[in-house]
């Protein structure tokens, strides 16, 4: 434990490890604030691409955390980063919110639902069948499809477990025979964004996530120590299932905070 907390550097996931829905976990307050006090740099990192920077900053303050919106990195950010490394100035159909709506106009980006560069589809409350018929008749057309994140499922009050984009992208998938390219967790893009976004080089840095299959993987593949959070998706069953294994298996973050 003396090694994961001399770590100069925290990456926190958010849904499931620092909260569910709109509920805060148990012991993560303090484990805020000794992050704070021990002068660590952090970044809470999500898949979640609903919220922009400065929501995920307000939900945080709503639940007493004071925490700046510089202190947050999401498959929004990471995904509107990406396509405009690869189309500068494109255009895209969405199937979201906020959070990657605003992402993409903050890169040059624009919408458009007739000819777009990209299909890109993320968590969000207007999915429905019509854009599903839109999104697969674009794609067929000749626009690139785009995931913000992998994730089938995601906790909310209570832990129970609601669709993500990885299902929600499905039946485009199925329907036009494309594969989607997903920029989030555990594409090594996000990672090596949120190393930048640091200043910290994977050696002095721990990935603290609830999911193997996102947070545990993108951290092996980076090569960044993994802490994995039982407070979430994942269980200790679970954990066996998976050819590879976190560094560390706790209860929730505030099991890192010295008692």
């Amino acid at each position: 434990m003396e090694i994961l907390r001399n770590k100069k550097a925290f990456i926190c996931d958010m849904d499931g490890v620092i909260y569910h829905g709109k509920n805060l976990l148990p012991g993560v307050a303090e484990f805020v604030n000794w992050l704070k006090t021990e002068h660590k740099k952090f970044l809470f990192l999500t898949n979640n691409s609903a919220l922009t920077l400065r929501e995920l900053s307000e939900k945080l303050g709503r639940m007493g955390l004071d925490v700046d919106e510089s202190h947050f990195y999401s498959s929004a950010r990471a995904t509107a980063a990406f396509l405009a490394s690869q189309k500068p100035n494109g255009t895209a159909y969405v199937i979201g919110d906020a959070g990657i709506i605003n992402a993409l106009y903050d890169e040059g980006y624009s919408i458009n639902d007739t000819n777009p560069d990209y299909v890109v589809v993320s968590e969000g409350d207007n999915y429905d069948y019509a854009r599903i018929c839109k999104a697969t008749r674009l794609v067929n057309e000749g626009a690139k499809l785009i995931g913000t994140n992998p994730d089938l499922t995601g906790p909310v009050e209570g832990g129970v477990l609601i669709p993500s984009t990885g299902a929600l992208l499905a039946p485009i998938e199925l329907a036009t025979g494309s594969k989607a390219y997903y920029v989030g967790k555990p594409n090594p893009l996000m990672m090596r964004n949120a190393l930048k976004k640091l200043g910290c080089q994977r050696e002095e840095t721990v990935i603290v996530g609830d999911r193997m299959d996102t947070d545990m993987i993108a951290g092996i593949e980076a090569e960044i120590a993994t802490c994995l959070v039982l407070s979430g998706v994942s269980s200790r069953e679970n954990v066996k299932q998976f050819a590879y294994g976190p560094d560390y298996i706790l209860n929730g973050v505030g099991d890192i905070v010295p008692s």
